[in-house]
């Protein structure tokens, strides 16, 4: 485009040109689903010559601006400023341009790894400085437990904060393997990329699958030859982390091998199994054994809530914290009556639980 247009238009908008600005046709969001650049900086948008395509710009913008986000068109060289929401025009042309602000500091990725990465330059934070793969371990299992437990939660707030936290881990410990020649974020985000397209034919090329149960299939299909090629000898399970809680550890074994047919046919075969290991554990005689079979029987519940299509993981995450919450109210019963929770009776103490109960605690 011809910078000598871009100027004018600028001059249409009362606006000084900014020393940074996107220039993109706005053919180019035709396809799209969220805006493909920074937010941070100010967009031009040229040759907006259909509603068809004016529609999809306020679609694509609505998904990550505020809908309140002021931009401006200028159309037969007049400036009209509106909101996002709002947004419309009356003529289309090559010579119709919509000039989007940027939302501010800190709100596109590139801003964040600048950020990161002047956390560990010299002039940096000397406990950032510090961090290494090793050391940074423990704090990327927290926060994934924490974003959990704000999932858990239903606060979107807190999921939001948390889902923060955990991108920071996974930025830092890009930036740490690009100091060491590595690989560096783009890279891990590049990967991801094409793995997520190499796995979805179905979406991204033309291969035909009927339902879930059809892409499942079809992934673990993929895995394998990804597997076949790499020749380290690893099998379908090998890819499960061992760091895995037990119970989702559990599910996705399970998962797995159901998907390449080693599963039961009905589930009626899944409960004679519970009931089995039921039986398993009454007759153990000695700690080895018991222990064995009460795994096995975990395994076997396991699979009934897979069957179900039920997280088991999640499924007892939620009765603890129902369990959590209404001993708490069989605390405070206690505390009420001026009593110690141990002076309270078998009895006393499953009256507060029926209590809870009712409160749908």
């Amino acid at each position: 485009m011809n910078l000598k247009v871009v100027g004018k238009v600028f001059d249409l908008l009362q606006i000084a040109p900014p020393s940074r600005l996107i220039l993109l046709e706005a053919q180019t969001l035709a396809s799209a689903h969220v805006p493909p650049f920074p937010l941070d900086l100010p967009v031009l948008f040229t040759n907006i010559d259909s509603q068809e395509i004016a529609l999809q710009l306020k679609s694509v913008l609505l998904t990550t601006y505020p809908k309140e986000h002021q931009v401006f068109w200028v159309e037969n060289e007049r400036r009209r400023q509106e909101s996002i929401t709002a947004m419309s025009v009356s003529d289309f042309s090559e010579n119709t341009y919509l000039y989007v602000p940027p939302l501010g500091e800190g709100t596109s990725f590139e801003s964040f790894a600048e950020i990161v990465a002047h956390l560990r330059a010299p002039n940096g934070c000397p406990w950032d400085r510090e961090q290494t793969h090793e050391s940074l371990r423990k704090h990327l299992l927290e926060e994934s437990y924490e974003a959990i437990s704000a999932i858990d939660s239903g606060d979107f707030t807190d999921m939001r904060e948390e889902f923060g936290d955990l991108l920071l881990q996974v930025v830092l410990q890009s930036q740490i393997a690009n100091e060491e020649n590595q690989f560096n974020v783009n890279q891990v985000i590049q990967g991801i990329h094409s793995k997520i397209v190499r796995r979805h034919p179905h979406v991204f090329g033309d291969l035909k699958v009927e339902g879930v149960e059809g892409v499942l299939s079809n992934w673990e299909k993929l895995k394998e030859k990804e597997r076949g090629k790499k020749k380290d000898g690893k099998g379908l399970l090998d890819g499960v982390p061992l760091a895995l809680p037990a119970l989702s550890q559990a599910q996705e074994y399970q998962d797995r091998a159901a998907r390449v047919g080693f599963d039961w046919p009905e589930i009626e075969g899944v409960l004679d199994k519970v009931k089995e290991e039921i039986e398993e554990i009454k007759n153990a005689e000695t700690d080895f054994e018991l222990a064995s079979e009460i795994g096995d029987l975990f395994f076997a519940l396991v699979n009934v809530a897979r069957w179900k299509h039920i997280d088991a993981e999640s499924a007892l995450r939620g009765t603890n914290m129902k369990f959590k919450k209404r001993f708490a109210y069989v605390e405070q019963g206690a505390k009420r009556q001026e009593r110690n929770l141990s002076e309270l009776s078998l009895e006393e103490m499953d009256v507060l639980w029926n209590e809870a109960k009712k409160q749908g605690l």
